[in-house]
């Protein structure tokens, strides 16, 4: 790993082309991401993931997933079945805490099942945004709920459920998208709260979580604290909120690059995440002189980014010994009399 460039790459398609493997092998990034895009049925998954790994040297690399529930879930029937957002386990806690909280636990550790099948070893969930009222639903019921306790409590539980079947959470969107009034796939997130809002409603979650090993930046701007950069290239909410007040030592990764949020080239963009805090760079379309621009503007892994990288890389792969048949009964049936 020690020659690895601090950039989590996408691809086009079902199979890699000549030109990513070419691409990979050169520029060796850390880890990648699959998306809808790239999946078709369980064969063809663990071929892509085992190819994607043969790239960088038949390393464990990590290959990452947004599989959440709802509206963000990339592997769907007939592979998988349909799985509830976190709302609906929200519900189940706001009316029995112990219900609630197993339920969390039992999704997260189904995600793992589905997702180890094929290879696939990193999971960007749990989202520990805390929405509040007139935000946009970009988050809505992605969210576990409107307050920062149930929120905190069901991230922690999703993030035990995956790590018990092998598979390392991403919490997100740090230090919090809850706020947001845009959509920032199109636009940039404006959050004019002040930082003691903040500090007592968004940031809770995070702080909570901040022993994970893996976090994602939000593509918002604070007023409070930055006026003018979004988290993602921020130095002073990376250094002050991120890794002061939250406490977070993890691996941070920037939300994607591509996103409307974010101003400049790819180049401009990727060069501002790396130079700011941020310890790997997060690039999703697969588009393949995009990324060639992300791989000339990210450094080689080094420092702090390399340690937390091989943290993440050294609790890969730990998982129970649990009974998948027996999870999947007890969440049907959590769901059939909730």
């Amino acid at each position: 790993m020690s020659d690895s460039k601090a950039m989590i790459l996408g691809l086009k398609g079902h199979v890699l082309t000549t030109e990513e493997k070419a691409f990979f092998r050169g520029e060796q990034p850390w880890g990648f991401i699959l998306f809808a895009r790239n999946l078709s049925e369980p064969a063809q998954i663990a071929d892509l993931v085992a190819s994607l790994r043969e790239t960088v040297g038949g390393r464990d690399a990590p290959v990452l997933i947004d599989q959440e529930g709802g509206r963000v879930q990339r592997l769907r029937p007939p592979i998988v079945p349909n799985y509830p957002p976190a709302a609906v386990l929200g519900a189940l806690y706001d009316a029995d805490r112990d219900r609630g909280k197993r339920a969390a636990w039992l999704l997260s550790r189904l995600h793992a099942f589905d997702l180890q099948r094929s290879g696939i070893n990193v999971d960007c969930l749990p989202v520990l945004d805390v929405p509040v009222a007139g935000s946009h639903n970009v988050i809505g019921d992605r969210a576990y709920g409107t307050e920062p306790e149930t929120v905190s409590v069901m991230g922690l539980e999703a993030a035990a459920g995956l790590k018990a079947g092998g598979v390392l959470p991403v919490i997100k969107h740090m230090p919090g998208h809850g706020r947001g009034m845009a959509d920032s796939h199109h636009e940039l997130p404006v959050v004019t709260a002040s930082r003691a809002e903040l500090e007592a409603h968004d940031f809770i979650p995070f702080r909570a979580a901040r022993h994970e090993l893996m976090a994602m930046s939000a593509h918002v701007v604070y007023t409070a604290l930055d006026p003018d950069h979004p988290a993602t290239t921020s130095r002073y909410v990376i250094d002050k909120i991120i890794r002061g007040h939250i406490g977070f030592d993890g691996l941070l990764m920037s939300d994607d690059i591509s996103m409307n949020a974010l101003k400049g080239t790819i180049a401009e963009r990727a060069r501002a995440i790396a130079a700011n805090g941020c310890d790997m760079v997060l690039h999703c379309h697969g588009d393949m002189d995009e990324m060639k621009d992300v791989a000339a503007a990210v450094p080689v892994l080094s420092g702090k980014a390399l340690r937390r990288a091989k943290a993440v890389e050294a609790a890969l792969g730990r998982k129970d010994d649990a009974d998948e048949q027996a999870i999947r009964a007890e969440f049907d049936r959590m769901l059939a009399t909730s």
